[in-house]
């Protein structure tokens, strides 16, 4: 776990504040690359930021910009309660979003505040010149962050879109990009559409990372899972996820993001049907009920049986 301070606090948005982090104590900070989060310890938990690299990043610091979600379990607001000087506690960077290395040319899809992993995407695409376009949709030009310094930054590849006034047709922007490697993130309602897309499009290289953590759906009831490799039964509550309740039987699950899009958790399904709510499997790989990101999906049938 590292100690950083907060070395500088700006509203970027009404709702959204950039933080620039440092070393506490001055030590160097660790090096990551494009697509990398640290997880930050908050009065409501952890919550995992992506590391935000511009093209004039700032050595030996840090940016993240965090969006207050007034509706929320508290993590945002915690955040945006903070002040220059203020210091935090969170971990060295982890990366479950990285550029893959090649010549293909690459599309950045960004809904939202989920702009932050792919501005680092596009900084270190243009450092190497590979080719790619960098789509970014919002509500209206008040709600997403960095839209002028984004234009300034990477010029004509950069294009903005609001639902309010020039909505993003995903349909029409999949269908010229069947040759490009996809990375999407966002909320979830528009990584599944922007996902469905793009596989109807004949798209085969897609990467997303879910940019908000996996909330309970109401109406959810407990069910079973039965590990295959011991015969032994655990029920798993409406308001637990099947890495807790695996947890809480003694178990040691692997598993990483808990959001449902980092593929780490991903287990056979031996019996019984999956209630799927990750963006990590294709549509196909969903209909065939084999495989679930055990983090955050649940079940449509009383018990699953997992190859565990």
């Amino acid at each position: 776990m590292l100690t950083l301070r907060i070395a500088q606090k700006q509203a970027v948005t009404k709702r959204i504040s950039a933080f620039t982090l440092v070393a506490a104590e001055g030590d160097p900070l660790p090096d990551h690359r494009a697509g990398a989060h640290i997880e930050v310890q908050t009065a409501a938990g952890p919550r995992a930021y992506s590391l935000i690299d511009w093209p004039e990043r700032q050595p030996g610091a840090w940016q993240i910009a965090v969006q207050r979600e007034d509706e929320g379990d508290g993590g945002s607001r915690a955040m945006h309660a903070l002040s220059e000087g203020d210091t935090i506690t969170a971990t060295a960077p982890k990366n479950d979003f990285e550029l893959h290395p090649g010549d293909k040319p690459v599309t950045l899809l960004a809904g939202g505040i989920g702009v932050t992993p792919l501005i680092s995407m596009a900084t270190e695409l243009a450092a190497s010149e590979r080719v790619f376009t960098f789509h970014h949709a919002g509500r209206s030009a008040g709600d997403i962050a960095y839209v002028d310094r984004l234009a300034a930054a990477f010029g004509d590849r950069y294009h903005p879109h609001y639902d309010d006034t020039a909505p993003l047709d995903l349909n029409t922007l999949m269908a010229d990009l069947t040759d490009h490697a996809l990375y999407i993130c966002g909320p979830k309602g528009m990584i599944d559409a922007a996902r469905a897309a793009a596989e109807a499009a004949g798209i085969a290289e897609i990467h997303v990372e879910l940019f908000t953590n996996a909330a309970p759906s109401a109406g959810d009831s407990a069910f079973e899972i039965e590990i295959a490799s011991s015969g032994q039964v655990i029920t798993v509550a409406p308001d637990q996820t099947i890495i807790e309740a695996l947890e809480a039987a003694g178990l040691d699950p692997l598993y990483d993001c808990q959001r449902g899009d980092c593929g780490i958790c991903q287990t056979d399904v031996i019996a019984g049907t999956p209630d799927h709510r990750d963006v990590v499997l294709s549509q196909a790989e969903r209909d065939s009920g084999k495989v679930m990101q055990i983090c955050v999906s649940r079940a449509l049938s009383a018990r699953l049986v997992l190859d565990l």
